[in-house]
């Protein structure tokens, strides 16, 4: 059997939909679509390729290390690449730039604002002989006949919490990765890792980091590296001032057939 009916297969006996197999991997139900048909070329190349089908195949429940090397056999094996397929898919990627209007004006403006402010300030530094102006002094307080009573010290405030700081370092193959905020789920970053190179985040509230392929990275947490033992998309959630070790929770998704739908 193909790559992509038994990745099919296994999906229908999970009870899951492409629908449902697109939201728990990120990858898009058109891509889907095609790998269960035997069509990688949406894929961007084969080290997506490869990425795309390991994802699935944690997901759906399936062994994802014969799937790899009955593609690598098909479309050649990791280290016939050149260096330039890592960089360069096959499919050019189209990025769409929202461009506000007047751009490079208000950029203008900005800046002349601050040279002028700047301006001003070093104007009102120094007096019309070019001498710098006297600063106003205070005379010292008279000391009290009555003797005083020293004060109390106050409360300390408490220390704000120390940041967090994440490194993904991807090896031979990328890694897709979603960072949120724990707090509302916002977005702070979702893409890829591409293979050789790392990306580093600096946050000061709790964040949720999903790998899609976290066999392929190295995960280092506030300097330390942090070990991750599974091969399946896997979520992290950290928290600033606790060390990895007590801070991180790991969450996997798995499938149950408790109840079957259509395939999308």
């Amino acid at each position: 059997m193909s790559i992509g009916g038994t990745l099919a297969d296994a999906r229908r006996q999970a009870g899951l939909t492409v629908t449902q197999v697109s939201q728990q991997t990120r990858i898009r139900e058109s891509i889907i679509r095609d790998i269960e048909q035997g069509d990688f070329t949406a894929c961007g190349g084969d080290f997506y390729a490869r990425g795309h089908i390991r994802s699935i195949a944690g997901v759906v429940g399936a062994d994802p290390t014969p799937l790899i090397s009955e593609y690598d056999a098909d479309h050649g094996p990791v280290g016939s690449m050149r260096a330039a397929d890592v960089f360069e898919p096959s499919r050019p990627i189209k990025i769409r730039e929202r461009r506000s209007p007047g751009l490079g004006m208000i950029v203008v403006v900005v800046l002349l604002a601050i040279i002028g402010f700047a301006a001003y300030r070093l104007v009102s530094s120094h007096d019309h002989s070019g001498k710098p102006a006297a600063a106003a002094t205070t005379p010292p307080a008279r000391p009290s006949a009555h003797p005083t009573t020293a004060a109390k010290p106050s409360a300390t405030a408490s220390p704000t919490p120390s940041d967090v700081v994440i490194n993904v370092a991807a090896g031979q193959e990328p890694c897709w990765v979603l960072l949120t905020r724990a707090s509302d789920g916002s977005q702070i970053y979702m893409g890829d890792v591409l293979a050789g190179t790392s990306m580093t985040w600096t946050e000061r509230a709790a964040v949720s980091l999903r790998l899609g392929n976290p066999a392929a990275i190295i995960l280092t947490v506030d300097g330390q590296r942090h070990p991750i033992n599974t091969v399946f998309p896997v979520t992290l959630n950290f928290s600033p001032g606790a060390s990895p070790s007590s801070s991180a929770s790991t969450s996997t998704s798995t499938s149950t057939s408790t109840s079957t739908s259509a395939s999308g």
